[in-house]
């Protein structure tokens, strides 16, 4: 499935605060922890738990949260498809690194190893 326009639209301008309770809401269901999913965020993006929480107290939009994000080196080994789309062949990055954030918090729901998620090759 391809992305359209508006679509990237609203996932630039949607708060990352908005959605983060739901990440939180989803893992620890499965029995996972806050603080994994912090080291998942931090391995990503770089920001450790005390920067994540500044940036939602500045509700900042994905846009932003990516902007100031150093993306991993190794996050384009993050593949397979996550809310309908393949990652491989979404064409906006900021579409694409929000998808890989989707992508490492689903592993993570799922019970993945957290060596398997924060890939290393």
């Amino acid at each position: 499935m391809k992305t359209t326009p508006e679509h990237n639209e609203r996932i630039a301008k949607m708060k990352f605060a908005s959605v983060y309770p739901h990440y939180i809401t989803k893992i620890e269901k499965k029995g996972r922890t806050k603080e994994e999913l912090y080291q998942v965020i931090e391995w990503l993006t770089g920001f450790d738990d005390k920067k994540i929480q500044e940036l939602i107290d500045e509700e900042v939009t994905f846009e932003t949260f990516f902007n100031k994000a150093k993306l991993n080196p190794n996050a384009h080994l993050i593949k397979g498809v996550i809310c309908g789309y393949r990652i491989e062949e979404i064409e906006n990055q900021l579409t694409k690194q929000t998808r890989y954030l989707d992508k490492l918090i689903d592993e993570l729901a799922r019970g993945k190893k957290m060596e398997k998620i924060l890939r290393t090759e």
